[in-house]
Formats: C-alpha cells, sequence, structure tokens
C-alpha cells in the first residue's frame, strides 16, 4: 500500500522494475491512472481500480518477470540524441576531481549511451543511468538556487537534464536546447523508463577555446 490509492511493488532490481513498467503499459490495467518506476520499486496510482486483483495480477507479474519466464527489457528504441554545448559551470572542477582535462571529461560524457532509469524530483527529471564511473561526482556542498531549464548534468553515478528551472545541486558539464518537458506534448516527457539515450557536442563556447 502507499496511501489511499497507491500500490507500491518492491522490485529490488532497476531491470525488473522497467519490465514490470512494460508489461503494464502493453496492457493498461483498468482502474490505473499513473505507474512510477523506480530503481527498486514501481508505484502503480489507481484510484479505479478493484485493489484485490489488481495486486494479485502485480505479484503474478513480479513472479513470473523475476523468475525469468517470460521476462523481457523494454522495447527496443532508436537511440535519443542530445546534442550539448560543453560551456558548463562545473565543467572545470569535474574535471580536476576526476584528474583528467576538460576535453576528456565531454569525451567521456559523449562515449558510451545511457539508460533512463526512473524519472522523479520534479516533473520530466530523467536519472540517466550508466555514466562513465571516473565521472562519478558528488553533489556540490549547496546547492544553487535556480539552475536553468535544458542544463545536462552530472551527480553520483548519474546523468541528467534539467527539464524545467529549478533549485539543484549537481555538476553542471553543458546545456542543450532540446526540450526534454513539454506540458503540451503527449506524452509530455522526451524521457521514459529504458529509452537509451547519448549526448554529443554541440559546439564549444569562446570561453572554452581560450
Amino acid at each position: 500500500m502507499a496511501g489511499e490509492h497507491g500500490l507500491l511493488v518492491e522490485t529490488g532490481s532497476l531491470a525488473l522494475s522497467h519490465r514490470l513498467d512494460a508489461v503494464l503499459r502493453e496492457d493498461w490495467p483498468a482502474g490505473v491512472e499513473e505507474i512510477v518506476p523506480g530503481p527498486e520499486t514501481v508505484l502503480v496510482v489507481a484510484p479505479g481500480a478493484d485493489r484485490a486483483r489488481l495486486r494479485a495480477r502485480l505479484a503474478e507479474i513480479v513472479a513470473r518477470e523475476r523468475g525469468g519466464d517470460g521476462a523481457r527489457e523494454p522495447a527496443e528504441d532508436a537511440v535519443v540524441t542530445i546534442p550539448v554545448v560543453y560551456d558548463g559551470a562545473d565543467l572545470d572542477s569535474v574535471a580536476a576531481l576526476a584528474g583528467i582535462p576538460a576535453d576528456e571529461v565531454i569525451a567521456r560524457h559523449t562515449g558510451r549511451e545511457l539508460v533512463v532509469g526512473w524519472l522523479g524530483f520534479a516533473p520530466g527529471f530523467a536519472y540517466l543511468t550508466g555514466l562513465d564511473p571516473v565521472l562519478e561526482t558528488p553533489r556540490l556542498d549547496t546547492p544553487r538556487t535556480s539552475v536553468p531549464a535544458g542544463s545536462v548534468a552530472i551527480a553520483g553515478p548519474y546523468s541528467a537534464v534539467y527539464p524545467t528551472a529549478s533549485p539543484g545541486g549537481w555538476r553542471l558539464l553543458g546545456r542543450t536546447s532540446v526540450r526534454v518537458w513539454d506540458v503540451a506534448a503527449d506524452p509530455p516527457s522526451l524521457f521514459r523508463p529504458g529509452m537509451r539515450v547519448r549526448f554529443e557536442p554541440a559546439g564549444r563556447s569562446e570561453a572554452m577555446d581560450t
């Protein structure tokens, strides 16, 4: 149970969260309003559902997918490419913490595909997993009061694109003009769990070249 209208499924792994999310979205249960996968859970918001029937169905799916009977990964999508101008305020400090040049930070950030783990913190804020371990750095000691929308950042083992202007303590590597959150779009979020994402350089600021 998660409040009056939610069921919280303990999956124990991000992979199983993604599989449960994919199964439910393929055959959306009656009465369910929202499905929110997390790193080791899936929240199912279902104010209009038969709770006992839904609980039994969720348990059946988890048991099947965990046991490998019919287990599958989310459907393959084309890689979503996000162009980035790498002129972030924290690029040099990330390089110093990693012990590598700033150009190598960029190369490592663009050198592998990331995967949308889950969305949280703010609408459209996707935690992208698979960051190069060399780039893993702690959050800022003092968060910024406002981070511009489109800021591309890292913190710990994750990368992200700030969907809207908001406070934040992630380290800023650059910025993108791609809108990852648009309330007029359907769906409003560009990212969804299991989606593959690749960043690519879109240019360098004059400050970086001097």
